[in-house]
């Protein structure tokens, strides 16, 4: 008995019109890649691996796409080929699906706009003024037989009103359930009234439990990149746990062959990669092709097993770079290790440092506070070079929320400076004061604006998949502003940094109720509109201060830059201030590589 998808393939065939030309040789004749958009403008050469990528695009009995990939494969460039061809052989409605509005704008202006411009053939496609009637904007263009539209994921009334028969959705792990629903499936919904649709989806994997990317390549034929051994001639997958070097040579790395266990050097790869070959492990489905790969095929000269290596060595310690080089480099969704965190664990690996003596490695100092009706909590942490955080201390102000004593109290607190192992005295960096009740705003905001100059900034936790801190888009009633904690981004790295001895260190002058707080939540995977999504939910009988505090601290650090050897040169002059006087706010690029 044949199946759906097989009866689909067979009507399709039976209607498909005489063969043209492979989406592939198209894009390798047609398509240009401007200077600033590629370190190698001209006409667009596709490596092996994205030859047969773009051909499952372009073929009409293939309804899905699916792409589990890593950084430096192309996927943008290839993506954006695709759309050119159908603008100008096979004219649609075309929706494109980001993450956020910002995704959407820099796709547009950095890629769409300047690919299109640079390609004979689909030069005018797009052109046209910007029109404030509405026939075409940046982000929504019409040309003949169809448009373009590119839509962010975060406002789901953008999928409402079109019908659109190719659907190109990238980086769909960045995408979380909206309030009307997963917007991958709404945006799915929108090509239903099309047979011969095309949704063609890819990202790179961020959690296994909750990938929506490994999920749809669960559900596909589940293609692998094979290569030939230059030695045996058996083909296989390169991975990672193939890749060796000598001790303390990583830029000697090689590929180990797992039949005849020969060492493959670099210079073989590029001849290796020509005569690869992809294999479905799911024949047996039709109609969606998967395509699963790693960096460790990608032809970019960063990409070469030596560099990425490297690479591993500097991440491999710390868990949220780790989590990177296996999100991004490797193409794998990221396991945790733990729902839970060890409260007697962490209090067993206590030292002895605090405030009364800051320990050397410290260079940056900044607080977290928490606001309750009847006191202000407050977690210090210092910051090492490397990113390494101390729990310095823990105090609690008693007082009102809106009494004047209260917050006179903490901004003697604040003032405070601290004597450091150097010699010399640290002040605090930055410090973020919740402002989430809307009960305490007015006063957390009114307490934070004139101090702005000295890095104390009123924020308010969100959750989701945001930025570790953001300014609001608006300012408050007041006209106050808040500044944005991405709260479940901060806990995902906290939980993966706390239980880890070395990552995170522990002062002996920390009550034993701090460590019961800052345990008092727990990852789960729970399902909101038929989507799983990784949240963190307090533990029933637990006070969360801690944690919150120990969150706002973590992001207070994002708006800290300093100079570490010019901090060292001031701790280390009997009576300096580090901290006293400070440059404007800049951003730090440790926070970035997660």
């Amino acid at each position: 008995m044949p199946t759906i998808d097989q009866i689909r393939t067979e009507a399709l065939r039976a209607l498909m019109p005489p063969p043209r030309l492979r989406l592939s040789d198209w894009i390798e004749r047609e398509v240009c890649l401007p200077e600033g958009v590629s370190s190698q403008p001209g006409p667009v050469r596709l490596w092996p691996f994205q030859r047969e990528i773009a051909d499952a695009i372009g073929d009409p009995l293939i309804e899905r796409v699916t792409l589990v990939k890593p950084v430096r494969v192309g996927f943008t460039t290839l993506l954006t080929s695709a759309i050119a061809s159908f603008v100008a052989n096979d004219p649609a409605p075309i929706l494109c699906l980001l993450p956020a509005e910002s995704d959407c704008r820099d796709y547009v202006v950095s890629d769409i706009e300047p690919i299109f411009s640079a390609s004979p053939a689909v030069a005018s496609a797009l052109s046209g003024d910007l029109d404030e009637a509405g026939r075409n904007t940046l982000l929504s263009r019409r040309f003949p037989g169809g448009s373009l539209k590119v839509v962010a994921a975060k406002a789901p009334r953008n999928l409402r009103r079109h019908n659109v028969r190719m659907l190109m959705m990238d980086e769909v792990d960045g995408m979380a359930p909206t309030a009307e629903g997963s917007p991958i499936l709404l945006a799915e919904r929108r090509t239903l009234s099309f047979p011969d649709r095309k949704i063609v989806l890819g990202s790179t994997p961020v959690h296994e439990e909750t990938s929506h990317v490994l999920r749809a390549y669960a559900q596909s034929d589940q293609r692998i990149f094979e290569v030939p051994c230059p030695c045996c001639g058996i083909f296989e997958e390169i991975t990672w746990d193939q890749i060796t070097w000598p001790e303390g040579q990583p830029e000697a790395a090689c590929w180990r062959c797992p039949n005849c266990a020969e060492e493959i050097e670099e210079r073989h790869k590029p001849q290796m990669i020509e005569e690869g070959r992809w294999r479905a492990t799911a024949p047996q489905v039709q109609g969606h092709a998967g395509f699963r790969m790693n960096a460790l095929i990608s032809l970019h000269a960063n990409a070469a097993w030596g560099k990425l290596a490297t690479e591993f060595l500097s991440a491999k310690d710390d868990p949220t770079t780790l989590q990177t080089f296996v999100n991004t480099i490797l193409g794998q969704g990221w396991r945790s290790e733990g729902d839970e965190l060890d409260e007697g664990g962490m209090a067993a690996r206590a030292e002895d440092f605090g405030l009364t003596l800051v320990p050397a490695e410290v260079l940056a100092l900044t607080v977290g506070c928490d606001v309750q009706h009847d006191r202000l909590e407050l977690t210090y942490v210092g910051w090492t070079e490397a990113g390494g955080m101390l729990i310095l201390a823990h105090r609690v102000i008693w007082g009102a929320f809106d009494a004047d004593e209260t917050w006179a109290e903490l901004e003697i607190l604040l003032r405070e400076r601290f004597p450091h192992a150097l010699g010399g005295k640290i002040a605090i960096d930055a410090t973020a004061i919740d402002a989430g009740d809307g009960t305490s705003m007015n006063a957390v905001t009114a307490f934070c604006r004139p101090r702005t100059a000295r890095k104390i900034f009123a924020i308010k936790g969100a959750a989701g998949n945001r930025p570790v801190i953001e300014r609001a888009g608006s300012k408050t009633k007041t006209g106050a502003r808040l500044w944005i904690v991405g709260v479940d981004t901060v806990k995902i790295q906290l939980f993966a940094r706390l239980p880890r001895a070395g990552h995170v260190r522990f002062s002996a002058d920390l009550p034993a109720v701090w460590y019961e707080q800052v345990a008092s939540e727990r990852a789960v995977v729970r399902y909101s509109r038929g989507q799983p999504v990784r949240n963190f939910e307090r533990i029933p009988g637990k006070r969360a201060e801690a944690l919150d505090c120990t969150v706002y601290a973590f992001a207070a650090r994002q708006m800290v830059n300093i100079n570490p050897d010019q901090r060292r040169s001031d701790l280390a002059t009997v009576g300096a201030l580090p901290g006293q006087v400070r440059p404007p706010i800049l951003q730090s690029s440790w926070m970035k590589r997660n």
